[in-house]
Parts: C-alpha cells; sequence; structure tokens
C-alpha cells in the first residue's frame, strides 16, 4: 500500500521527556499514529536515540531533530514509492540511514515510521496487529512479569539490583494471571507498609523502599506472594533484572549502592548460584556485564541448564552479537526491545534466529514509555510467552496488559496461556 503522507511531533514519555510520535496516511485513506519509548538503562551497541543536545530545551533531550528527519528525510522519499512488504520498507529506512547505528536519522525517527506503517498496513487489511504480524497461529498469551521492586538506575533508593519481578504463571489465562499479579503488589505493598517502608514507586511503577539488602527485596516479595494467597514457586516465581552493566567498574562489579564494595566476575556467577537455589528464581537478565563475555560463559555453564539467562545489554535485539553469543554459548534468552535496533523487521528477524538456535524471546518495554501498545501485539505474534512491561501500577503500563486482555477476548478458544512453560528450563 503507497504511503500517502509521513507527519510527526515532539511528544512526551511517561518520565516527562520527549519523544517521537509519528502519524501516517495511506492512499486508500487509513490513518495510524505510532510513539517511540526510550530506555534509562541503555546497552552501548544500541541503536542511536537522535536528540537535539540543546541544553536550553528539555537540558537537551529535546528530539526535534528526529521529528524533522521524519517530516523532511524520510517523508519526501517514502511517499515517492510504493512497498510490497514491511520488509521492503524497513530496509529502505535502513539504506536512507546509511549508518550501521542509525546515527544519521536517528532510529527513534525510523522506527516510528515502522511501528506506524505495519499498525495502518494491519488497519487496511482489516487483520488484529498481531495476526498481521504473527498469522493464524499468533494466539499464545504472555506470562506478564512485573517489576514490583525498583532499584538500581530506576530508583533513589540503596537496592543495587534494578528490577524484582514476580511471574504469576500458575493461571489458566492471561487474564486470571493478571488478577494474581495485581493481587501479589498489592499484599507487597500491605508488606512493606507494615515494616514502615516507602510505598512509592519508580520509573516502572514497582515499589522503591530502603532495604537493609538485595536479598530483602526478594524476601519481601515472597512475603507478599503468600500474604496474596499463593505460593512461591508453584503460583508465582521470581524474575530479576540486575543490570550489571551499571555496576561494572573496572573489570569488576561495584555495589554502588549498598556495600561499596568490587566482586569478581566468579563471585557475581556464584552469587547468582545461590539465589537460585534459595529462592523460586525463573528468569535472570543481564547478570552479568554486557561486556563480560566470559563471565556471560561462566553464568550459563552454571546455571543454563536450570533458568533463563536473559541478554539484554549484552545482545541490544541485534541479531550480528546474538550470532557471536550463540557461538560463543552465551546466555538462552534474548530480551526483545524494538527501540535497540529501530525497525520492526530487524527486530523480527533476531527474534527468528533466537528461536532457530533454541533461545528464548522475552518481549521488553523500556522504563520510559508512551500508551502505545505494540509490544502487546508484537509478543503475541511471535509466541514469546512472556514479556514485561512494568509493575502493577502507572497508565503506559497497565494499557499493555489491558491490550493483551483484549488479545484474549479476541482469540477466544484459540488463546492459549504459556504458564511456567514459557521460561527455559522451568
Amino acid at each position: 500500500m503507497k504511503i500517502k503522507s509521513l507527519d510527526a511531533m515532539e511528544i512526551l514519555d511517561s518520565r516527562g521527556n520527549p519523544t517521537v510520535e509519528v502519524d501516517i496516511l495511506l492512499e486508500d485513506g487509513t490513518q495510524a499514529r505510532a510513539m517511540v519509548p526510550s530506555g534509562a538503562s541503555t546497552g552501548e551497541r544500541e541503536a542511536t536515540e537522535l536528540r537535539d543536545g540543546d541544553k536550553k530545551r528539555y537540558g537537551g533531550k529535546g528530539v526535534k531533530k528526529a521529528v524533522e528527519n521524519v517530516i523532511k528525510k524520510i517523508g519526501p522519499e517514502v511517499t515517492k514509492r510504493e512497498f510490497s512488504s514491511q520488509k521492503e520498507l524497513d530496509y529502505f529506512l535502513i539504506e536512507l540511514d546509511g549508518t550501521e547505528n542509525k546515527s544519521a536519522l536517528g532510529a527513534n525517527a525510523t522506527l516510528g515510521v515502522s511501528m506506524a506503517y505495519v499498525r495502518a498496513s494491519a488497519a487496511s487489511a482489516g487483520v488484529p496487529l498481531y495476526q498481521f504480524i504473527g498469522g493464524l497461529n499468533a494466539n499464545l498469551l504472555p506470562v506478564p512479569c512485573m517489576n514490583v521492586i525498583n532499584g538500581g538506575k530506576h530508583a533513589d533508593n540503596n537496592v543495587d539490583f534494578q528490577e524484582f519481578m514476580i511471574a504469576p504463571h500458575n493461571a489458566p489465562s492471561f487474564a486470571e494471571a493478571i488478577r494474581m499479579g495485581e493481587e501479589t503488589f498489592h499484599a507487597l505493598k500491605s508488606v512493606l507498609h507494615g515494616k514502615g517502608l516507602s510505598t512509592g514507586v519508580g520509573d516502572e511503577g514497582g515499589f522503591a523502599p530502603d532495604l537493609k539488602s538485595n536479598e530483602e527485596a526478594v524476601e519481601a516479595i515472597l512475603e507478599g506472594i503468600t500474604k496474596a494467597g499463593y505460593k512461591p514457586g508453584k503460583d508465582i516465581s521470581i524474575c530479576l533484572d540486575p543490570a550489571a552493566s551499571e555496576m561494572w567498574d573496572a573489570g569488576k562489579y561495584l555495589f554502588f549502592k549498598s556495600t561499596k564494595k568490587h566482586v569478581t566476575s566468579d563471585a557475581m556467577v556464584k552469587q547468582w548460584e545461590n539465589w537460585v537455589q534459595q529462592y523460586p528464581i525463573v528468569l535472570i537478565e543481564d547478570g552479568l556485564a554486557e561486556n563480560d563475555w566470559e563471565g556471560w560463559v561462566n553464568l550459563t555453564r552454571a546455571l543454563g541448564d536450570k533458568i533463563e539467562l536473559v541478554g539484554d545489554d549484552l545482545f541490544c535485539t541485534n541479531k550480528s552479537i546474538l550470532a557471536k553469543g550463540i557461538e560463543k554459548k552465551a546466555a538462552n534468552s534474548i530480551l526483545i526491545k524494538l527501540n535497540q535496533i529501530g525497525t520492526l523487521t530487524e527486530t523480527l528477524e533476531t527474534i527468528e534466529l533466537a528461536y532457530r538456535n533454541d533461545y528464548n524471546a522475552f518481549v521488553s518495554h523500556r522504563s520510559g514509555e508512551t500508551v502505545d501498545t505494540i509490544i502487546s501485539d508484537l509478543t503475541v505474534a511471535v509466541n514469546a510467552g512472556h514479556l514485561k512491561t512494568g509493575s502493577g501500577c502507572r497508565g503506559e503500563r497497565i494499557e499493555k496488559f489491558n491490550q493483551l486482555m483484549r488479545i484474549e477476548k479476541n482469540l477466544g478458544k484459540a488463546a492459549r496461556f504459556a504458564g511456567k512453560a514459557a521460561f527455559k528450563n522451568s
């Protein structure tokens, strides 16, 4: 379908920072809109998010250049052509940018166009977005991994690790899994309140209390699960995202908020072995830093046959880097973030490479989100089985859950819930 026009503007994300919104109009009159997310804890090898750098506007975080690139550089070129597929459009955007990391146009510009085009194409075809991307076999509803305690760069507290998540997997449906997760979220609030701890929330809606240790975060969550009437490990398990790249310091790991101590890569691996033995953990994301390749190989050797080990900063949704990880046998799963790579097609190609090599795909939001729900549809489209999009509150997070409940209702009897089998080796 031919693109008749493209427009863009600077809007705000969930942190009150500028981001890109793209509006598209197809020749048949179909209109669609896409809003691009933004991360705080970012990998070194992510595609370039183009910011203006003008300190007089939004502290340099404005995106007028990216918006202008959509309107003045991408728009005039794509409206000259007719694209036969999403892949053809996306590869045209890659060629138009001409750089390895999309630093010319900005990944926030290319992704906005890519997302808007697929949404418009689905609407034009009269097909739900998840089905347009994934086909008739797209019917697996994911386990929601809900980030209930925030630390690291996502909160002003003394917890080193960035995300402590609950995974309500023992449910007959996605809607019931969300109910279990929300009940646990509110029970955890009661637990923290009873301990005299803060129940204010961080960027992704999780609580951000000061705790005696990183372990206390897990223990508080287990207490919350039990208080909500569920059994840890049987009904609801734990997922972690320590975001260890943020702790990487001169070849060691610095516990920069709690003990202020440096530990070796081997010591970190041993810690995760101990935690997995002690707690009902089914997934660890970024348990080691993105440049600690040897450590990742050791971690995978130690725990890769027991739990899911997800590379986020390690892989950056980049199929070339994932191929390196597969060769080295580092991790057994990849986190999927659309804006790390800058087009839908490259994202899907990375997921395909993961699946071909028996790696899982774990779809994710960003800490700076919008109400755009494309990751909900994407998760179902690729039958990923689990996703994370924040905690049990904040509208931009909850809207992804609401969209998944709509998809489940739309699928009816064809809908399947992934359950604990969604997690590798669980």
